[in-house]
């Protein structure tokens, strides 16, 4: 019970520290995320769910947003991006992923992405 506990604590240190270092992109879509600002959704940011910590989440339609930057698109981290989304889906969850550049350049775009997948 302790080990839970404990790994309980530190995922939520992490998470918080997450939310306080978010990057720009992030950031930018929180800003349009947060207060049920997009079609009275409420969404979480860096939520534990399970071993991880995922960018964004609506638990009511256990969507879960991911956000993507440059490191993604390499051969280890991509891989384990896969394994993240393969055991979110096993969970129950839908998940889409978003490249940095696409929030930064395209955000009405994403949104409307977002919107679709929460139908």
């Amino acid at each position: 019970m302790e080990h839970k506990i404990r790994k309980s604590q530190i995922s939520k240190k992490i998470a918080s520290n997450l939310r306080r270092h978010q990057p720009d992109a992030e950031r930018i879509l929180w800003t349009r995320l947060r207060s049920k600002q997009l079609a009275g959704v409420k969404f979480r940011r860096q939520q534990s769910i399970g071993p991880y910590i995922v960018d964004f989440v609506n638990f009511d339609s256990r969507l879960v947003i991911e956000i993507d930057g440059g490191q993604h698109n390499r051969g280890k981290i991509e891989n384990e991006d896969k394994k993240r989304t393969m055991w979110l889906k096993q969970q129950g969850y839908d998940v889409i992923r978003f490249w940095d550049n696409e929030v930064l350049q395209n955000i009405e775009g994403v949104l409307e992405k977002i919107l679709v997948s929460l139908e």
